[in-house]
């Protein structure tokens, strides 16, 4: 046996090159038979041919879109789609092209699989531009995205269909229905609802804003049953949405009864507190305990309520920072509402003055007067100031006067009263004390000291 014959027989099993050859023999089979045709190199004449009329018309699409539709538009989503139709007016052109093509390849007796690609990728290419211009978000854009190229790109290459009978034997059993026919859900029927549910939910989405809008412009509302109102706008469209996509795929929600009991259990073990937060958040709202612009204190910081979602509370204080109090706090602990019933609350200022004071009333009608000037507080009910005790270095008095607008602060208006009446002390020569102590030294009892030796 020759040894060069056993090399190549070796390295024809290793490197299995017979099953290489016939590989690539087969792929310049399949290219000839199917690229390397009349029919192919007309298609693709035609699509780069396409692109002359496209250049030409597309301008003067996009000029009247802009001369017909933008004047007339008003501002907002329906001028951007004008904008963006004017934008895409070259591919919309070569799109339309392409499709006159495929019509008249079509009559002839001609195939158009090519053309056909070609129509595929530029429908899904206008698609995700029109939702990237029109819509304005990075995430429908990237929703769109991933969704119309992988949709496109299949059809272009004809393998859509089997992708599709492929998703249909994909398919989860669900049990029998009541004629005992056995019902399954195939993951076609999961992707199916996914889409419409998208499509849906943005389209509740716009109109829970324009809802809300109209809502919140009825003034005869009180403030917590516009908000109560829009939460259950917020909670009751994305359910409706669902629900419309379930019946538009056709799907049964009968048959999701075998999985209740264990979605009770997933609620009652790990969404517990979820769920306490928003039943919590529906009960702040009916008994009106807070309601949007209320004026809050919890562990010592006030804040006014801007918004109450689901899950939390919204409470701005005025140090701009934005604090989200769960409803269920406010259930179980309890928080401190200074404008629950009434905007007009009452504020203490306590003070001393030293022992060497003679007229205490002077002190008092001091105290008053400073109370008064300041512009926040009300006239009725009046301020006053009450003597509280002797303490160890200061006669001590608390200075109670009332405000109406709590929502615009405490701390700034007591600090307003309090230098009105450091003011009018010292004006009076009234000593305000601060803690000393007198340390008095005694003598020495006279007589003999002893020498320690």
């Amino acid at each position: 046996m020759n040894t060069d014959d056993a090399n190549v027989s070796v390295l024809d099993k290793v490197l299995l090159l017979d099953r290489v050859k016939d590989g690539l023999n087969a792929v310049l089979a399949w290219i000839d038979l199917h690229l390397l045709t009349i029919d192919v190199g007309i298609q693709l004449g035609l699509i780069v041919a396409a692109l002359v009329p496209a250049a030409f018309f597309g301008p003067r699409l996009a000029a009247a879109v802009q001369r017909r539709l933008s004047a007339r538009l008003s501002p907002g989503l329906g001028q951007r789609a004008a904008q963006a139709f004017s934008i895409l007016a070259i591919p919309i052109a070569l799109y339309i092209t392409l499709t006159v093509i495929r019509l008249a390849l079509g009559s002839a007796g001609r195939p158009t699989p090519w053309v056909g690609g070609a129509i595929s990728l530029m429908n899904a290419w206008i698609v995700v531009r029109l939702i990237t211009l029109v819509i304005q978000s990075d995430f429908w854009s990237r929703v769109a995205f991933y969704l119309a190229w992988p949709i496109a790109a299949l059809d272009a290459f004809g393998a859509l269909g089997p992708v599709v009978e492929q998703m249909h034997r994909l398919a989860l059993p669900l049990g029998s229905n009541q004629a005992g026919q056995p019902v399954s859900i195939s993951l076609f029927d999961v992707v199916r609802t996914l889409f419409f549910f998208v499509i849906l939910l943005w389209g509740s989405s716009l109109v829970s804003r324009v809802v809300q809008q109209r809502i919140e412009r009825v003034e005869e509302l009180s403030p917590s049953l516009r908000a109560l109102l829009i939460k259950l706008l917020n909670v009751v469209l994305p359910i409706v949405a669902l629900l419309i996509a379930f019946h538009i795929v056709g799907f049964n929600l009968a048959t999701l009864a075998v999985f209740s009991g264990a979605m009770g259990l997933g609620i009652g073990l790990g969404l517990q507190r979820i769920v306490a937060n928003f039943i919590a958040g529906f009960t702040l709202l009916a008994d009106k305990s807070i309601k949007p612009s209320d004026v809050i204190e919890i562990d010592g910081k006030f804040g006014w309520v801007t918004s109450m979602q689901a899950r939390y509370v919204a409470l701005r204080t005025r140090d701009g920072m934005e604090l989200l109090v769960p409803n269920e706090r406010f259930m179980t602990e309890g928080v401190i509402n200074w404008s629950r019933s009434d905007e007009v609350v009452r504020l203490h200022a306590p003070f001393g003055v030293s022992y060497r004071t003679k007229d205490l009333r002077q002190v008092q009608a001091l105290a008053r007067e400073a109370a008064s000037a300041a512009a926040r507080v009300v006239a009725h009910p009046a301020p006053v100031c009450n003597l509280t005790g002797f303490a160890e270095s200061s006669v001590t008095f608390d200075l109670r006067f009332w405000i109406r607008d709590p929502a615009n602060g405490i701390s700034n208006v007591r600090s307003e009263v309090l230098m009105g009446l450091w003011e009018r002390l010292h004006a009076h020569g009234i000593e305000i004390p601060y803690p000393q102590r007198d340390l008095h030294l005694k003598s020495w009892p006279a007589g003999p000291t002893k020498e320690v030796s």
